[in-house]
């Protein structure tokens, strides 16, 4: 087959992602596959005009885009967050889109747990005085005992639940809360073997000496922890985000830790990525920031790329992806 008469494949960006198994999956499988390298939408409606699937790390696919592509079959999302695309756009136009559910929720979870020991055992702390030379220096509140204290899940999906249950044996005890998710007999099963006790918002956030967020990013969840949610929280807790920076209302939260009130955060997410140098949550002693590498380990970086590809395969193949976001009719 001669290569105009293959199907086109288009990367809009994969950042430090190793897309190679991707390509050599697809183009094994009869696609002409490009790589633009960019998030620009302007660059992405003219470079990939003719692309049946497009394969999105960061980039913003709206209805713009959309249109600009009119052969567009799938959006491939490298990420299991899909609030980059337009999802009522696609779906009006009988474009499927994909994500990766689950593929992290190991690694996710664990990163969660281990910024939360991190800001409460000080970890950040001590590092700086030793590095100083200070090997007697402590800091200036109490050091919980974790066995003493709660947990709080805002989201109770695969990873806040995988997160109760790896946390579930250092802390005293795990809360939740999750408007979404149904209260059926397996919901009930699974928070009980996760060790999670499912109650309100204002309990989790009033109650925990440690509250982490594992919510998707939309407009209900958007600055869900803003000047009113942190000032329930307790004195002297901790915020941890996993989940999408847009959660956040920065200014507030920064306001919040400089009080003292909020005895310090970890992100692993932010609004703006990479962040600026004078972002409100850049630099502060008490605000540990990782830079969006909870997913990271060996086997999500393979198991990304391969299942990003692989469901543009199954679309071609079958009419639909493999791990599609919703359902549509079958293909136009």
């Amino acid at each position: 087959m001669s290569t105009e008469l293959r199907p086109v494949a288009v990367y809009t960006d994969m950042e430090d992602l190793d897309y190679s198994a991707g390509v050599a999956l697809l183009e094994d499988n009869g696609y002409d596959v490009r790589y633009l390298g960019t998030q620009d939408p302007a660059v992405i409606a003219e470079q990939a005009k003719d692309a049946e699937a497009l394969l999105v790390g960061y980039a913003s696919v709206t209805a713009e885009v959309m249109d600009a592509i009119p052969g567009l079959k799938i959006i491939a999302l490298v990420s299991m967050g899909f609030d980059n695309v337009d999802l009522d756009a696609a779906k009006e136009r009988g474009i499927w889109v994909s994500n990766l559910p689950g593929v992290a929720t190991e690694e996710v979870a664990s990163h969660a747990l281990a910024l939360a020991l991190a800001v409460t055992r000080e970890i950040p702390f001590f590092q700086r005085r030793v590095a100083a030379g200070d090997w007697n220096g402590r800091p200036d509140s109490r050091v919980f005992r974790l066995s003493q204290e709660r947990l709080g899940l805002i989201g109770l999906g695969r990873i806040g639940g995988r997160l109760g249950e790896l946390a579930s044996g250092v802390f005293g005890g795990v809360v939740g809360y999750d408007p979404y998710l149904p209260d059926t007999p397996a919901t009930r099963e699974m928070l009980a073997k996760a060790g999670i006790r499912r109650t309100g918002l204002e309990e989790v956030l009033a109650e925990s000496a440690v509250v982490s967020l594992h919510m998707p990013l939309t407009e209900e969840t958007r600055h869900i922890i803003n000047a009113e949610s942190l000032a329930v929280m307790r004195p002297g807790s901790y915020l941890v985000n996993v989940s999408r920076g847009q959660l956040i209302d920065d200014e507030a939260l920064r306001a919040a830790v400089d009080s003292g009130h909020i005895r310090g955060a970890a992100l692993d997410v932010l609004d703006v990525e990479p962040a600026p140098a004078d972002h409100p949550l850049m630099g502060h002693p008490r605000i540990l920031v990782t830079p969006h590498v909870g997913f990271l380990s060996d086997y999500t970086l393979a198991e990304y790329v391969r299942i990003q590809a692989q469901n543009v395969i199954s679309q071609a193949r079958t009419g639909a992806p493999d791990t599609p976001l919703f359902e549509l009719a079958p293909a136009r």
